[in-house]
């Protein structure tokens, strides 16, 4: 197995224990170890903390100090020096909302992993060509739903996605239940209500009641 290959199946494992891979547009730094506390303690672990804002960088620096128990990824991801950048704050994994030749070659050449964003079969083709088979689809729902995935499984039988874009506490469990769906990402688990309020308890909730229901068997009736 190459060392992407390891990095890819690694990547793949951390999304099937995490399920729910909340996307976190954090504006204060202040909320960043709270909200994150909140939601491991919800059960959710895994976080992806987007480069959206000029808080990001330092929000991300203090819940990889102070939230041990957070597996920390750096979202939006638009560009190599993005990449470094993320390597360098000591994530664990990394995001983009689609992949450039430049982010591919970085990436593909660093022991960080990427999830990186396709939409289409030619972009799937390229995360292809650089070594990578573990995608993030997106946008999920505007880009043609779970139809697209089942469509993308004739020439890509060995496709795995995390689908981020449209999901939402009602269709999660329909997304997981598709088999090329690892994890989906979403942001409906921390609303930037609860984050502006401060409601962790609130966040933590949403949390607990999303795992209780992500665990149970899809209802087909």
């Amino acid at each position: 197995m190459t060392d992407i290959a390891k990095r890819q199946d690694s990547l793949r494992q951390t999304l099937i224990a995490a399920k729910v891979v909340p996307v976190l547009t954090i504006e204060r730094v202040s909320d960043a170890v709270p909200l994150a506390r909140a939601l491991v303690a919800g059960g959710v672990c895994t976080l992806e903390i987007t480069l959206r804002t000029a808080a990001a960088i330092d929000a991300a620096k203090a819940v990889i100090a102070e939230v041990p128990d957070a597996i920390v990824g750096i979202g939006t991801v638009l560009s190599a020096a993005d990449f470094e950048q993320a390597h360098k704050l000591g994530a664990r994994f990394t995001v983009s909302p689609g992949a450039t030749p430049a982010l591919l070659e970085a990436a593909a050449k660093s022991d960080l992993p990427l999830l990186p964003g396709v939409a289409t079969a030619s972009e799937i083709m390229q995360a292809r060509e650089y070594g990578f088979d573990t995608l993030k689809f997106f946008p999920a729902e505007q880009a043609g739903g779970r139809a697209m995935l089942r469509a993308w499984g004739g020439p890509f039988p060995d496709l795995r996605v995390c689908p981020t874009g449209g999901i939402t506490e009602a269709n999660a469990a329909e997304w997981l239940s598709e088999p090329t769906v690892l994890a989906v990402g979403g942001s409906w688990i921390c609303q930037a209500s609860y984050i502006r309020a401060g409601d962790w308890a609130g966040i933590t909730a949403m949390c607990l009641r999303t795992m209780k229901a992500l665990s149970k068997p899809l209802s087909l009736g």
